[in-house]
């Protein structure tokens, strides 16, 4: 540690309202750290189903090699998610949205019954970070952020974090000690710096994907818009009750469409960049596949699917770019 890099904890801490947080190199660190420091062999994990394909593997190969078991399950189960406790089981895992396929989940409802059993909740709350979404009044016991997207903004920086409630502190930070995990002064800087315009940044994220994602929806060549801020979305209830914002990460099934339209259409975006990550300032698109990364729900959207991350340009030319890149699409289909 350095004074740097105990000011960005304490600074972290502050944001989310809770105890210390801890830094690592990635936010995969982060979700594997705290999932190795709350379960030993013999131990059950829940985890939705939503989760990335990075944080699946971690589960069905190291945890299993070690003995601990992990039963995926439906994002909207809600309070019904008691129905998979087991003895065994010590941890709940929740992501809300899904930052992949933006399912919302009913966080306080999961957590109710988790705490009612004596299971830990663990929440990845990139999405929205604390700033839009106050994990700890929401019942999580471990939330964790891939510092490297919007608590960064810049796209210059890799880290992840982990913030717990006090009684797990000790247990956490001494595991995350054990593994060797730590980041650099200059890099701790680098999260301190965007901490100082987080809430500047997000502010703009969500209004312009707002005006992006509601031109979409008008959009012949869309089939539905992935994004629980749009009071037509499936989540938006449980959205507009547990959080005070958006980030401007969201999802677009298309209409059906070949894929070389589809390339035709994102290899001549002139503002988007071609990337998996998101919450820095530039705007991204990338075509996904979550069909094969789910095992307790089924991906039914029968269109192409794109995850599109709004930066802090000018909507209006996001829009002029995507709109050229529909005339792309539709050129490419004939």
């Amino acid at each position: 540690g350095t004074p740097t890099t105990l000011a960005l904890e304490q600074a972290l801490a502050a944001l989310a309202g809770w105890h210390m947080a801890m830094l690592l190199q990635s936010g995969l660190a982060a979700v594997t750290a705290a999932l190795q420091a709350l379960t030993q062999s013999g131990d059950h994990v829940l985890q939705v189903d939503t989760a990335y394909a990075s944080q699946r593997r971690f589960c069905d190969a190291t945890l299993s090699r070690f003995g601990v078991t992990t039963t995926y399950y439906d994002p909207g189960i809600g309070a019904d998610i008691r129905r998979l406790f087991r003895p065994d089981t010590r941890v709940a895992f929740v992501e809300s949205p899904g930052s992949i396929t933006f399912e919302v989940q009913d966080v306080p409802a999961i957590a109710e019954a988790a705490h009612a059993a004596g299971i830990t909740v663990v929440m990845d709350n990139t999405w929205a970070s604390p700033y839009f979404f106050p994990a700890f009044a929401r019942g999580v016991d471990v939330s964790i952020q891939a510092a490297t997207k919007y608590i960064g903004g810049h796209s210059d920086l890799m880290m992840g974090t982990i913030t717990t409630t006090a009684p797990l502190y000790e247990r956490v930070r001494s595991t995350v000690a054990e593994l060797g995990y730590c980041v650099s002064g200059d890099d701790a800087y680098l999260a301190l710096r965007g901490l100082r315009t987080l809430a500047v940044r997000l502010e703009r994220h969500m209004r312009s994907a707002i005006r992006v994602a509601e031109w979409l929806c008008g959009r012949a060549e869309v089939a539905r818009v992935h994004y629980p801020a749009l009071p037509d979305d499936p989540g938006h209830a449980l959205w507009a009750r547990d959080f005070t914002g958006a980030s401007g990460l969201f999802g677009v099934t298309l209409a059906p469409a070949s894929k070389a339209a589809v390339a035709a259409m994102l290899d001549g975006l002139e503002l988007f960049g071609m990337g998996v990550s998101f919450g820095g300032f530039e705007s991204l698109a990338i075509p996904m596949n979550p069909a094969p990364l789910r095992t307790a729900t089924r991906w039914r959207q029968s269109g192409p699917y794109l995850r599109l991350h709004i930066g802090l340009e000018d909507p209006d030319d996001l829009i002029d770019d995507l709109a050229r890149g529909f005339d792309r699409l539709r050129s490419a289909d004939g």
